[in-house]
């Protein structure tokens, strides 16, 4: 109930969501975190697929382009900002021979993460630790050979905040690569539709606010970044493959995962949930996480369909060497 009234303009809107960030992503991923892995994997991020690729290879492969643009030897320090239950980290650490840590609010996903790190055979090499990305304060300065971001930093109510900390960890001449989820400039915010879109996404996954491409750049120039390279990889050629957005958009193919975005199946998911929550075979609330969770989907759809929003917004930047 706390996380909707956040969400809930005429009772707090975006300044209270801006000041309880930590409270906002904390709910969110506390509500969310066991239907994501249960429903889309260890590795919480999108992926366009090419030809011949699974699910699962077009995610890997995603997580190695970013990792491929920091440069890292084996044995090298790595951060993991934003990094849920780990699923990118473990594989990046296995891509790479690096030693990575990731930083997550959520205290359930540290303790999960970690399980699954020791269970992947990664404990020493791959880690999760409870922090606010807005005060990486159990790091010392330059002390990170790179750092990246897959769809996390997205959450932070200042951009500045979180890539000027990002900054002060990363030695000098390392460099911080990420995906952002950002509106696009077709995104019209005199468009009823587009602003529909907007929150939606904003509601559903758990974002104070979300930025435009132009807005996150900046933000990295002005923390001190050097910005390499900052472009769309949504508008990459697929070669005729799906979109990155397809998973989520509805389909009436009952055996397909996408059933439930439907109309009828978001209607059957909900009162199926319902009637499991009456005679207690899953958790209170379980129907209202499923709900929130569905806005989020059919925001994201959408948003990639129109063009408006982008969850794959490439930023390679380096730290100055002086």
């Amino acid at each position: 109930d706390r996380y909707n009234d956040l969400h809930d303009d005429n009772k707090e809107g975006l300044d209270a969501r801006n000041d309880s960030y930590t409270t906002l992503v904390n709910s969110y991923y506390e509500l969310a975190t066991q239907f994501y892995e249960w429903g889309w994997g260890q590795c919480f991020h999108f992926a366009y697929q090419l030809p011949g690729e699974t699910f699962k290879q077009a995610i890997a492969r995603h997580e190695y382009y970013v990792a491929g643009r920091l440069g890292v030897s084996a044995g090298d320090k790595v951060l993991d900002v934003g990094c849920g239950i780990g699923g990118p980290m473990r594989n990046i650490a296995k891509f790479t021979n690096a030693n990575i840590t990731g930083v997550t609010l959520n205290e359930y996903q540290v303790i999960r993460g970690n399980q699954l790190n020791q269970q992947a055979g990664l404990e020493g090499r791959a880690k999760s630790v409870q922090c606010d990305f807005m005060k990486l304060a159990p790091f010392a300065d330059n002390s990170f050979d790179g750092v990246y971001a897959i769809e996390a930093t997205c959450h932070a109510p200042v951009r500045e905040g979180v890539y000027s900390q990002i900054y002060r960890v990363l030695k000098p001449g390392a460099v911080f690569a990420c995906y952002e989820w950002c509106l696009t400039p077709k995104y019209d915010g005199s468009n009823e539709l587009h602003r529909t879109i907007k929150k939606k996404i904003e509601e559903g996954d758990g974002l104070p606010d979300m930025a435009s491409q132009e807005e996150c750049v900046n933000a990295l120039r002005s923390v001190g970044f050097e910005v390499i390279e900052a472009r769309d990889m949504a508008l990459d050629n697929t070669y005729g493959a799906d979109p990155w957005w397809l998973p989520l958009y509805p389909s009436y193919n009952p055996f397909t995962f996408r059933f439930q975005l439907s109309p009828f199946g978001m209607a059957l998911t909900r009162n199926l949930l319902w009637g499991l929550e009456l005679i207690r075979l899953v958790p209170s609330g379980t129907y209202k996480v499923q709900a929130m969770l569905q806005q989020g989907g059919w925001g994201c759809a959408q948003g990639g369909y129109t063009g408006t929003f982008t969850p794959m917004w490439l930023m390679v930047a380096r730290k100055p060497l002086k």
